[in-house]
């Protein structure tokens, strides 16, 4: 079977924006184009390959803010801000990019590249995931690996299905419920007021399901016990917004078909100086690919 390696590009993007914005390093090229985010993806998806070794890579990216989420919750993601002028032109730029290098990208209308992530997931089991949305711990399964960044291009929190149970104490089936009770704040969902994330895993623990705990709701404390009636419409609806959807529309046999990588040197530096991306050229020359 194929050896998958899934990237959310989003999520890379953002973070190496970031990691040199702040010091005003935008990396604006030849064209006037400020190129920090994608330098620093690029460098980290090939150094991803080199240590991963895949078969098949594919880049999975959002798009745009609305999605079948805001459907169900007008509020979801509601306060997350505009990104800065710079990283704009960068979210076309790095997809033009990474075409020409002959990377195979996907996104759909409609749904987050999480969803994306967890359909790939659920229809193979080779599969390794390059993110830092920890929401991705509740796809693993027997062999869907989840390495979420931790530092520089090469330091992650690797996770199994076995390790994430060894390391939290549930399933990653089980996350989606700790997820809804402790609610998230970045997505703009709540979950139960008064409950965190210790007490969402240990009522998890306790009851193994929302549906269970809701059932034996008398067992709870009483102040548990309020809270979670107080926030029943919230409980059901975090619980919804919380599960990744793993049956996005998209042809999963024809995904594999085009994204077979063979690393071709000559077709990438010339792609790289075309865009006057030397320090992408000079990090990647280095690599063992």
């Amino acid at each position: 079977m194929n050896k998958l390696l899934v990237i959310d590009g989003m999520a890379l993007l953002f973070r190496h924006f970031f990691a040199t914005s702040f010091r005003n390093q935008f990396m604006y090229n030849n064209k006037k184009i400020p190129t920090n985010g994608i330098q620093g993806t690029i460098r980290h998806i090939y150094k991803i390959i080199e240590m991963d070794e895949p078969t098949n890579v594919i880049v999975t990216w959002d798009m745009g803010s609305k999605t079948v989420r805001n459907e169900w919750f007008n509020n979801y993601k509601i306060d997350r801000p505009a990104p800065p002028e710079e990283l704009v032109p960068q979210f076309d730029y790095v997809k033009e990019i990474l075409a020409e290098l002959g990377f195979f990208q996907i996104g759909v209308v409609g749904y987050e590249a999480d969803d994306i992530i967890g359909t790939l997931a659920k229809h193979h089991n080779n599969i390794t995931i390059i993110s830092g949305d920890r929401d991705l711990l509740q796809v693993l399964a027997p062999g869907v690996n989840l390495w979420l960044t931790k530092k520089g291009y090469t330091e992650y929190n690797k996770y199994t299905e076995a390790s994430f149970i060894e390391e939290y104490g549930v399933t990653p089936e089980q996350f989606i419920d700790v997820k809804a009770l402790m609610g998230d704040s970045g997505d703009g969902y709540f979950g139960v007021k008064g409950i965190g994330e210790k007490t969402a895993f240990n009522l998890i623990k306790k009851y193994g399901s929302i549906e269970n705990l809701l059932e034996n709701i008398d067992t709870c404390t009483p102040s548990q016990k309020r809270n979670i009636e107080n926030d029943m419409e919230h409980l059901l609806m975090s619980q919804k917004l919380a599960r990744i959807i793993t049956d996005v529309p998209f042809d999963i046999e024809e995904a594999l078909k085009l994204s077979p990588f063979v690393y071709n040197e000559a077709l990438t530096m010339d792609v790289l100086d075309s865009h006057d991306l030397s320090i992408s050229r000079k990090y990647i020359e280095r690599l063992e690919l």
